[in-house]
């Protein structure tokens, strides 16, 4: 294990390290744009240049690797002068256009020229002209003039996604990106380009002029679209602009997790965050002939628990692996253990679709693990017997969390069963085909509304925080069950998700041993939640 010294301290780092890891651990700021951690090291902004002793000259300290007894200096007058004459050098034809800058806020450019730039320029206005925001694929816009070919794109997409779509065309001061003859940046992880972009070069065309980011809030999440369950960060406005179409909830980006997601995320997940604000069910609703009624729970869970009551046990129950192990957990708890459901099946809302080599899994839901330990399994024969025994009014009611049976069964099976129960109820986030059937309609909260668990297919249990209060009447699917649970006069106790999850962890081997407060602080564990913040992301967490 090498030892050196750094800025005076001494620090002993594993074979391997590159000096900028280890300043970075060592607490010294070696500023920098062209290196990251999950790319391969370009060596090009020179902003990272640091003394070794001696050495000569600088030294690049993303190129080189620790030696024992190596004395490092990060902040001598020396590094600090050449700092600023290589910031001077990429603002020579870089656009003074901040204030319309989308990436004003969380631009690198900006934070280091406050810390290391000259202030009094002596750069004339008469700059090389370059192409301004032009769209370059389906989700990124490009403008050439604020690039500082940091090369870090075109590393990604040679390295990361593969798909080779970017280049540096031209030589000095006419090098610029472009994407190659023929070709656009169209690949399931090209908004990745975004998040590592260190300028307002690369921009999101979803994110572009919808909200300044220093107006927004972050709160650290799962994301949902699969079962991979890369670690994210919802990042949201605490009011529903109306320049932002209503939304509460902006955009998400990825969270560094080593053994999930490492630094990246999927499209298809970054741009699945609409269902929050949008099509949510929002009030209590009963469904009469001609007639659609509003309630308020106190009224919805009176009635719904009569008819459960007065069904005798001839009802069905329906759960989706989108649901959070709390909510399945209490689902078990109420319908299997208290009121001996018989008919209690899973039912996959989402088809499996595409998978890769990489994060994408053809399991499109983020808790499909958690429902197989904690006693719910998929069966297709099962389901359509449960469909057909209500066709043939031997179940009165149906109560169903979350998936629409329109989009994954039958059309014509399911329509008929509906018409032949005597009750129905829905209880989801957003309005689909199902919810304009049911009896009775109630609102659930989304996992950006609530807290808990989901369990990704390696069987790694993986907390997310409420990042928004529920929209409307919403509540969590468990806190509902808990109303309707002293309704039916066998109350379940529960005052929040951690008491659920504490139960669940003295009861399921799968959870065994996991204790909810501290699940979140990571470990190496396949099953425990490991999610520091992206170290790249750190300075603006006070921003964000």
């Amino acid at each position: 294990m090498p030892k050196l010294t750094i800025d005076g301290k001494e620090i002993e780092v594993a074979p391997g390290t590159r000096i900028i890891e280890a300043a970075k651990k060592n607490g010294s700021d070696v500023p920098y744009y062209c290196y990251h951690p999950g790319l391969s090291v370009a060596g090009n902004c020179r902003m990272c240049l640091v003394e070794v002793e001696k050495m000569p000259k600088l030294q690049i300290s993303c190129h080189m690797t620790c030696q024992d007894g190596m004395v490092v200096k990060t902040n001598t007058e020396k590094i600090l002068k050449t700092r600023q004459h290589i910031l001077e050098f990429l603002l020579v034809n870089h656009p003074l256009d901040c204030p319309v800058c989308d990436q004003a806020g969380e631009c690198w450019l900006q934070d280091y020229y406050m810390k290391h730039g000259l202030y009094d320029s002596r750069v004339n206005e008469d700059k090389l002209k370059k192409k301004k925001a032009y769209s370059i694929g389906p989700t990124v816009m490009l403008d050439q003039d604020r690039c500082i070919l940091c090369s870090r794109c075109v590393r990604f997409a040679d390295e990361i996604s593969k798909t080779h779509e970017l280049g540096i065309i031209n030589r000095g001061d006419h090098s610029q990106i472009e994407v190659f003859p023929g070709m656009e940046l169209n690949n399931p992880y090209s908004g990745n380009v975004v998040d590592i972009c260190p300028v307002g070069a690369l921009t999101d065309k979803d994110f572009r002029f919808k909200k300044r980011v220093w107006y927004l809030r972050s709160t650290d999440s799962i994301c949902s679209g699969c079962s991979r369950g890369c670690n994210i960060q919802i990042q949201y406005s605490t009011e529903r602009p109306h320049h932002a179409n209503g939304e509460r909830v902006i955009r998400l980006k990825p969270r560094y997790n080593e053994l999930v997601n490492q630094w990246w995320m999927c499209d298809e997940g970054r741009y699945s965050y609409k269902f929050h604000d949008h099509n949510r069910i929002e009030a209590i609703l009963r469904r009469e002939p001609h007639k659609v009624t509003e309630l308020d729970w106190e009224t919805a869970i009176s009635e719904i628990a009569g008819k459960i009551q007065s069904a005798a046990g001839k009802i069905g129950v329906l759960v989706s692996p989108q649901l959070s192990n709390e909510d399945l957990w209490v689902i078990r708890r109420v319908f299997q253990e208290n009121l001996k459901v018989k008919n209690l099946l899973l039912v996959s809302p989402n088809a499996e679709g595409f998978q890769d080599d990489f994060l994408i899994r053809s399991d499109k839901n983020p808790n499909s693990k958690g429902a197989e330990q904690l006693g719910f399994t998929y069966d297709a024969t099962a389901l359509q017997s449960l469909l057909e025994n209500c066709r043939q009014g031997k179940l009165e009611g149906l109560i169903v969390f979350g998936q629409d049976l329109f989009s994954v069964l039958e059309a014509n099976l399911v329509e008929k069963a509906l018409k032949a129960l005597r009750w129905s109820v829905m209880i989801s986030s957003n309005h689909n085909l199902l919810s304009e059937s049911a009896t009775y309609v109630l609102p659930a909260a989304t996992y950006a509304e609530e807290e808990g668990t989901f369990t990704n297919f390696e069987g790694r249990v993986q907390k997310f925080e409420r990042a928004l209060y529920p929209l409307g009447a919403s509540l969590p699917e468990w806190k509902i069950l808990v109303n309707l649970s002293k309704a039916l006069g066998q109350p379940v106790h529960y005052e929040e998700a951690g008491e659920i999850f504490k139960e669940m962890a003295g009861k399921v081997k799968a959870f065994e041993g996991f204790d909810f407060d501290a699940v979140s602080t990571g470990g190496s564990d396949v099953r425990t939640f490991a999610a520091p913040t992206i170290p790249e992301l750190e300075k603006y967490d006070n921003i964000l």
